[in-house]
């Protein structure tokens, strides 16, 4: 026993400082898999304390009782009977709109002739009557796409078209009908307005953005119906949070400036901290009123909230204000 004593007695720490740099070699040498492994563990673990939340969540049994994708669609329900967003007929662009319950919201109120378009770069299956686009909103080209899509459809929807049809009262009703220069003529006031609002087709702009996961599983799945393992709402660092919801919130308002109708509202959200108020200076300077708002469907614990601007202002634009 003291012979085995003596060899593994240290010498100058030389068998300590052996000791060590294996031990720290064999720390850096662990394999990509591992670390994947590691990440998918604490995603696992996560999910569970997400799963057992969501069971007893009041909102969140209301939401699949009521048919709506997720708890989050009584945020913008309590927004809508404040502040009155949406009226029949309009345009709305939910961005970040996956799993689709601020959608689902929106086509309700704008129904039957209302048109909601969602945007959102984690694939989702739309509500039935929604469209949307797969995308980066980011991306230049994912606001240009949204953009023509918006002026492609303003062309097609003919109200002077709409205005000739109406519905047979009986036989023998003669039904007065505009000519074809009375029809070619509204059609070239109608094309007029749209290049004189200078491509603002857009009523409401909703903004639920938040950054995704980074994907680590699930490459080889083809379904559309299960999006909440990439969707993040806090990564646990405030500051963080708050500084990547201030870039989506900016990114959105760009939009809005852009493609939003004067007296249109936008909604966005946002996590607290030392720069909101400077986009709230700058909303109170493109709309006629802007309130911060914490829904009561909102979870206490959670930093986020609310901007609600109404009316938009018609001269005023974001590059104005910079």
């Amino acid at each position: 026993m003291r012979a085995l004593a003596r060899i593994a007695t240290p010498r100058n720490g030389r068998l300590v400082r052996t000791a060590v740099t294996a031990t720290a070699q064999a720390s850096s040498a662990v394999s990509p898999l591992a670390q994947v492994a590691r990440e998918s563990i604490r995603c696992a673990s996560s999910n569970s304390r997400w799963k057992q939340r969501q069971g007893n969540d009041f909102y969140a049994r209301e939401a699949k009782v009521q048919g709506l994708k997720s708890r989050a669609a009584f945020k913008l329900l309590e927004m809508d009977a404040k502040y009155k967003l949406f009226k029949r007929g309009q345009t709305v662009i939910d961005l970040g709109y996956a799993p689709g319950s601020w959608s689902q919201v929106a086509l309700e109120r704008t129904k039957p002739t209302g048109r909601i378009v969602g945007i959102d770069i984690i694939p989702a299956q739309p509500p039935k009557g929604v469209s949307t686009i797969q995308g980066n909103f980011l991306s230049p080209s994912v606001q240009q796409l949204v953009k023509d899509y918006l002026a492609e459809f303003a062309q097609r929807r003919s109200p002077s078209a709409a205005a000739a049809e109406s519905p047979e009262d009986g036989e023998g009703v003669v039904i007065e009908r505009p000519s074809y220069i009375d029809a070619e003529r509204a059609e070239s006031i109608e094309s007029e307005e749209t290049l004189e609002s200078d491509g603002r087709l857009v009523d409401v702009v909703l903004s639920d953005m938040s950054a995704p996961w980074m994907q680590t599983t699930g490459f080889s799945s083809n379904t559309l119906s299960n999006p909440y393992s990439r969707m993040m709402n806090t990564s646990g660092m405030s500051f963080r949070d708050h500084a990547g919801s201030m870039d989506l919130c900016l990114a959105a308002l760009q939009f809005a400036s852009d493609a939003l109708k004067t007296d249109g509202h936008f909604v966005c959200k946002f996590y607290q901290g030392a720069e909101d108020k400077d986009l709230e200076l700058k909303l109170k300077k493109m709309f006629a009123k802007v309130h911060r708002e914490k829904p009561e469907s909102s979870r206490s614990e959670s930093r986020e909230s609310y901007f609600v601007a109404l009316r938009r202002k018609g001269t005023v634009t974001l590059e104005s204000l910079n």
